[in-house]
């Protein structure tokens, strides 16, 4: 029988997993092995090309009127859609979109965080910074693996982010000056990925859904370790907690940017919602999340930079000042303070890292989409 192999690209391009021969057939609980060699991604070999979907491209009025309706109802049902499964492409695209940026948002999110793995005040702190690296790089996995079920391959993805065309969360573009930015990182920046990440995991795409079940696991540790970290630093000595401050200070703006931009600036919230792939606005996940964390922070005699901030007790929502939403585009566009640190970071790791791939890959594989 031909040996398996396993091949991980965590940080660069193609799937994780991978067999030296191709899956042919089951026969008696047995798996048979062809002898053409592919490349295969870890949650299955169901092929999905832009070339074999009958609607790609097609706006949503151009779609036809009975599936489209079909495709509504069984949203509407709560039941999960399949990669196998008819959808509109716009469903398809925007999900791709989504999907793909918070892949590489977990990527380029490990980098704020990673600089001070060298720099841990002690081997404890260290450890548990690594482990937490490590995890955001495989939620990555899982979710490049989740897109590609969609149409679009990891290489084309990992292409759109190094030139730029696809995003990532605006505020992984802001550097972590001293250990108490990973402090506020792990705490509070995880705290909205956990809101935003449960909220979706109800979602109405199956392989999505699942993979931030997963996720949703891990980062509630993570968010464990980061209140840890800001607890043990606001009842430190006088200079730790003076930057424990500092720190909330420079993040909370990013923090405010964190869900996207107001409800009535959102270019795609009306069609996430309506299909179920969102399950709250942006501005209903801000509220929230100051809903859960302000008091926390108010409890650790910690003080929020924002005068105005208080929770209306007519309406139960929270004012607060406009968080500079034109600083948020300049983000966007790629003129935030490590825009362009953070995506050298990742070009001179896809160019270093090619010789490994290229090394593991078979001359003759081909690549096969996974389905999850």
């Amino acid at each position: 029988m031909p040996k398996l192999f396993l091949r991980c690209s965590l940080l660069g391009k193609g799937p994780s997993l991978g067999v030296a021969r191709g899956l042919k057939r089951r026969t008696n609980d047995r798996l048979e092995l062809s002898e053409k060699p592919y490349i295969c991604a870890m949650y299955g070999n169901h092929v999905v090309r832009p070339e074999d979907i009958e609607n790609w491209g097609r706006k949503v009025h151009e779609e036809d009127p009975e599936k489209l309706a079909e495709f509504e109802a069984r949203i509407d049902r709560g039941e999960k859609i399949e990669p196998h499964d008819w959808m509109p492409f716009e469903y398809r695209r925007q999900l791709i979109r989504l999907i793909e940026q918070h892949a590489h948002s977990e990527i380029i999110g490990a980098l704020p965080e990673g600089t001070w793995i060298t720099r841990a005040p002690n081997f404890r702190r260290k450890l548990a910074l690594m482990a937490k690296v490590q995890d955001e790089v495989g939620h990555a996995q899982l979710l490049y693996s989740a897109a590609e079920t969609l149409g679009k391959s990891r290489e084309a993805m990992i292409n759109d982010l190094l030139s730029g065309k696809s995003k990532y969360s605006n505020i992984f573009n802001y550097p972590a000056k001293t250990w108490a930015d990973t402090a506020i990182i792990a705490w509070l920046v995880d705290a909205g990925a956990i809101i935003n990440q449960t909220t979706n995991s109800k979602g109405s795409y199956g392989p999505y859904v699942r993979a931030l079940e997963r996720i949703c696991w891990e980062e509630s540790f993570h968010l464990k370790y980061g209140y840890d970290s800001v607890v043990y630093l606001a009842t430190g000595t006088p200079r730790q907690r003076a930057m424990l401050q500092d720190a909330l200070n420079r993040w909370w703006r990013p923090l405010m940017h964190f869900f996207g931009p107001p409800d009535q600036q959102s270019l795609h919230t009306e069609k996430l919602v309506r299909w179920k792939v969102k399950l709250a606005t942006n501005d209903e996940m801000r509220q929230q999340f100051l809903d859960m964390y302000v008091p926390k922070i108010w409890e650790l005699g910690l003080t929020v930079p924002d005068p105005i901030l208080h929770k209306d007790p007519e309406t139960g929502r929270w004012i607060y000042a406009d968080p500079n939403w034109e600083e948020f585009w300049q983000v966007i566009n790629g003129n935030g303070p490590c825009n362009k640190e953070r995506l050298a970071v990742r070009r001179f790791a896809e160019e270093n890292g090619r010789w490994v791939r290229d090394a593991l890959r078979p001359q003759n594989a081909h690549y096969v989409t996974p389905l999850a």
